[in-house]
């Protein structure tokens, strides 16, 4: 089975750090696959490269065989790539209906002259747009919030709106940064069903999650991250078995105790 998703060499550095460090991984068509590690190990640099916030400094990604490392981030997610951002970031004066229609506009084909005319073929498309919108409200179970300003939303219900935001880009793999911090454990029980979900309809995920019960039941596999560098990879028990992977996380708790002993 080809990959969908082949990440070789990855390197980035800001100034004299290098938040990436030769990372290498593929992920598989239709699998769920989690990226793992302590804070600043390097998980959200890894989204901002593949969906091109940031420049690789070196290294290849390839999405579908091809190389995407000089595409604009417009052109990635029209190839098939969207993802959700650890703080959630919606239109908070907009609707949440017009929230989703921000994130179909990159499947329109319509020209700025055909706008302007208000030709039929362009009143044609915005009604897709539209439609196609409320489909994916539908789906994460927002439709009957369409028309409320989104700043109303709960913080759940705004990740929800994130989520269909993203899925209205039609993508083909998903990037998921910490979709369950800021939940509930009940919430997070419920976003954990809602990402099985987003597999069923042929999407493949790769997310980036400190909660680790939510990581170890939806993922098929774990990558583990430390110092910008890959130190294991595997299912989750393979790496919840993995002396370098408790290592690092028993070092962090021991990190975290010693600074509460001292406050």
């Amino acid at each position: 089975m080809d990959s969908i998703l082949q990440i070789e060499k990855l390197k980035k550095k800001f100034g004299g750090v290098v938040a990436v460090d030769g990372v290498d991984f593929e992920v598989n068509p239709h699998q769920i696959k989690a990226i793992i590690g302590p804070n600043g190990a390097g998980k959200t640099t890894i989204f901002n490269l593949i969906s091109r916030i940031y420049p690789p400094t070196s290294g290849t990604i390839r999405f579908k065989q091809h190389k995407i490392n000089e595409l604009k981030p417009y052109v990635i997610a029209k190839k098939g790539i969207s993802r959700t951002f650890q703080n959630v970031q919606v239109f908070e004066n907009m609707s949440v209906l017009e929230n989703v229609m921000v994130g179909r506009h990159c499947r329109t084909r319509s020209e700025i002259f055909a706008a302007i005319m208000n030709l039929k073929r362009t009143r044609d498309e915005e009604k897709r747009i539209h439609d196609y919108s409320l489909e994916m409200l539908s789906f994460v179970g927002l439709e009957t919030k369409k028309n409320e300003t989104a700043s109303n939303l709960t913080f759940q219900q705004q990740k929800l709106l994130e989520f269909a935001r993203a899925l209205a880009t039609e993508p083909d793999l998903l990037l998921l940064d910490e979709p369950a911090a800021g939940l509930s454990v009940p919430e997070a029980d419920e976003m954990a069903q809602f990402v099985y979900r987003i597999r069923e309809i042929g999407i493949t995920i790769l997310l980036v999650e400190h909660d680790m019960g939510l990581v170890m039941e939806v993922s098929d596999e774990v990558i583990v991250l430390d110092s910008g560098q890959v130190i294991a990879e595997g299912t989750p028990r393979e790496v919840q078995n993995d002396k370098a992977v408790i290592a690092v996380y028993l070092g962090e708790r021991e990190t975290e105790n010693a600074n509460h002993t001292k406050s």
